[in-house]
């Protein structure tokens, strides 16, 4: 039983799946196995998925635009970097003062790039501050669980019936 909750904490914390792919999975190891403790692997996928975001927040910016002229790695990190921009434009458009909310709802409306990941990239890219940044991106991932636990449980309940 560890290894899945252990699965499913790794999952969590891969850039552009993060608590998204790992809540459905962890919803499909439950239909597996009824003793999966679903509201212990919420924990478990919003832990692993908050774990990375305080590199990402100091770290990543750095990183990346030092790998942006390099040859191998420029294109990605290039990208990532764009990616994060963009998201941080849109955010400060949107938002005006409630820049912070904005956060939260993009880190909390589960669409693919809108996760944690990009939220902290895009904080840190807007330079916002690293404590209410981190507390609307941990609002938002509680936000996005939410959402995905309500839409993999209705999914996996109609799974189970159709297959009975």
């Amino acid at each position: 039983m560890f290894k899945e909750y252990l699965y499913v904490f790794f999952i969590s914390m891969v850039p552009l799946i993060e608590l998204r792919g790992a809540i459905p999975v962890a919803q499909g190891i439950k239909v597996l196995n009824p003793s999966f403790s679903m509201p212990l692997a919420y924990v478990i996928i919003a832990i692993g998925n908050m774990l990375p975001v305080p590199i990402i927040f100091f770290f990543a910016r750095k990183v990346l635009e030092w790998g942006a002229d390099k040859p191998v790695i420029g294109k990605f990190f290039r990208f990532c970097l764009e990616k994060g921009r963009k998201g941080g434009e849109k955010l400060t458009e949107k938002a005006g003062r409630g820049l912070y909310w904005a956060l939260l709802l993009f880190v909390g409306i589960p669409l693919p790039g809108t996760g944690a990941w990009t939220g902290t990239l895009a904080a840190s890219l807007l330079d916002m501050d690293f404590k209410k940044s981190t507390v609307a991106v941990m609002g938002g991932v509680a936000l996005a669980g939410v959402i995905m636990a309500v839409v993999s449980a209705v999914v996996a309940g109609g799974v189970t019936a159709v297959a009975g």
